[in-house]
């Protein structure tokens, strides 16, 4: 499986969040193509753990659960017209990601402490795969804080209204929205 390549959108969400990203061992082989890994039957807890970790509350700050960022990405994952490389791609990371804790603290990943959480997350932003997975997820955490509440994220605008937004009008109704099946 080939990965997708950063767009440039990926690439400044990035660079934003090296601080948490940056390398600390490697783990190109980890990252690697694997068509033999089966992609895990429940990645959401897993996701939704990363996503916290990525884009944490915070006092007068919303996150990734405030934010509803594991819905928004399940909503992006179940479109039928998504592309369907990157939604394998996001779900075969999640599989990476628990072989890797299984492999160094013999753990999910969901069962680590947040020091080896961070941890994990810099060795796998070490390798292009792993540094591509996690730009993915950032780049739908931020889509789920920006996007209309009609799309699954932002719910009653939280996200808006931290970051001191009026949205456009008019505004897509459910029944009006771009992406609704007819």
């Amino acid at each position: 499986m080939r990965s997708p390549e950063l767009t440039e959108g990926h690439r400044a969400l990035a660079s934003r969040r090296a601080f948490l990203l940056a390398s600390a061992g490697g783990l190109a082989t980890l990252f690697a193509p694997a068509g033999s890994l089966a992609v895990s039957a429940n990645p959401w807890p897993v996701l939704a753990a990363v996503q916290d970790h990525l884009f944490p509350s915070e006092p007068g700050a919303p996150g990734a659960r405030e934010i509803r960022a594991l819905a928004y990405l399940q909503g992006v994952l179940g479109d039928p017209r998504g592309d369907r490389e990157e939604q394998r791609f996001i779900l075969k990371g999640v599989d990476w990601l628990e072989d890797l804790g299984r492999q160094r603290h013999k753990a999910s990943f969901l069962d680590l402490d947040p020091i080896r959480r961070e941890q994990m997350l810099r060795m796998v932003a070490n390798s292009e795969q792993g540094e591509n997975w996690l730009s993915t997820l950032l780049l739908y955490i931020c889509e789920a804080l920006l996007t209309d509440p009609v799309y699954g994220g932002n719910p009653d605008g939280i996200g808006w209204a931290w970051l001191e937004h009026q949205p456009g009008f008019p505004r897509p109704t459910p029944d009006k929205r771009y992406g609704v099946l007819k």
